[in-house]
């Protein structure tokens, strides 16, 4: 999920971009836009995204669970320190 922001809002960053990598101005833009998706996620679509995919993986739930909250905290923006249960929770109502 994608948020459009105004063209000007991230030219500087997108300009830095052209110039320390190869990549291409609209390469970069969709870079950035992808990274603001990214860092946009809250920590219950975290959670919820972080499990399927760990799960799809092979892991079972009480390894899966323990891997999250070692991650939240590394987050850009850490959300309050969650509990086991409240993941769980957060998975499975």
């Amino acid at each position: 999920m994608l948020e459009r922001r105004s063209p000007s809002s991230h030219d500087d960053l997108v300009d830095h971009l052209v110039r320390s990598t190869a990549l291409q101005r609209g390469e970069a833009a969709r870079v950035v836009l992808e990274v603001l998706a990214y860092f946009d996620e809250t920590c219950e679509e975290f959670v919820r995204r972080r499990h399927r995919e760990l799960q799809s993986g092979g892991a079972v739930n009480a390894e899966i669970f323990e891997r999250i909250a070692a991650e939240l905290p590394h987050r850009a923006v850490a959300p309050p320190e969650l509990s086991l249960r409240q993941l769980r929770r957060i998975v499975y109502g």
